[in-house]
């Protein structure tokens, strides 16, 4: 049985939540605010859903704490809902966003989609993982077993879809992936107009990691018109 982590100051919502997630036959755990979340994550959490407009600490600001220390999937559920707002919360290390007021079929199918996507990924990945567990691209190293990338031998903070995309580049060396086919990878949903921004954010907030220069990018190369790749 997979375990949820529900953030929500709203208790009249957390607990609808709870209750249904429940029926659909998931373990819940509930918290209301931030602080709560932090104390109840654990490597036995599966996903968390988080509210954005909490008090003390914003669901935003709980986002990258959580990425920090763990690589669970994060959806988003808040009635602010413009692309700006989904913007920060994907910049953020969220994995989905899921606008107030929403049915609970369509959390329901968002938590499976989510889930499903992290098993696929993991999946897909395994042969390359047991083929070369450790990759170096110039100062940086990714341990892919551990989930680890190194820069001068320090670690980096990446969420876990930018792991995902510098793991699927760096274990393609050469090879030229177009963004709807880094979306399709990584992401294992269907691709939409929109999907492109929500790609080049991740590029751009993974370059400003990895690069020892993000505006003139050595390691992630983008190949005008056709995608990006790692040699």
């Amino acid at each position: 049985m997979k375990k949820i982590l529900i953030v929500d100051d709203d208790k009249e919502i957390r607990d609808l939540m709870k209750r249904y997630l429940e029926i659909d036959g998931y373990e819940v755990v509930v918290a209301s605010d931030g602080h709560d979340a932090m104390r109840a994550l654990d490597e036995s959490i599966k996903l968390v859903i988080l509210d954005v407009m909490m008090p003390e600490i914003t669901g935003f600001e709980v986002s990258e704490a959580i990425r920090k220390h763990y690589n669970v999937p994060i959806l988003f559920v808040s009635a602010k809902a413009t692309e700006q707002d989904k913007f920060v919360g994907f910049s953020v290390g969220g994995d989905d966003y899921l606008s107030k007021p929403f049915s609970f079929s369509e959390l329901s199918l968002r938590v499976k989609s989510l889930l499903r996507r992290y098993i696929q990924y993991d999946r897909a990945t395994e042969n390359a993982l047991e083929q070369n567990k450790v990759n170096t691209i110039d100062s940086i190293t990714i341990d892919l077993e551990k989930g680890i990338t190194l820069k001068d031998g320090l670690p980096l903070d990446l969420t876990e879809r930018e792991f995902r995309i510098l793991k699927l580049l760096a274990t393609n060396r050469g090879k030229i992936f177009s963004i709807q086919s880094i979306y399709e990878n990584v992401w294992q949903d269907e691709y939409l107009y929109s999907s492109a921004n929500t790609v080049m954010v991740h590029i751009r907030n993974l370059r400003k990691k990895i690069e020892n220069c993000p505006e003139n990018p050595k390691i992630i190369k983008n190949i005008w018109g056709r995608g990006y790749k790692i040699d």
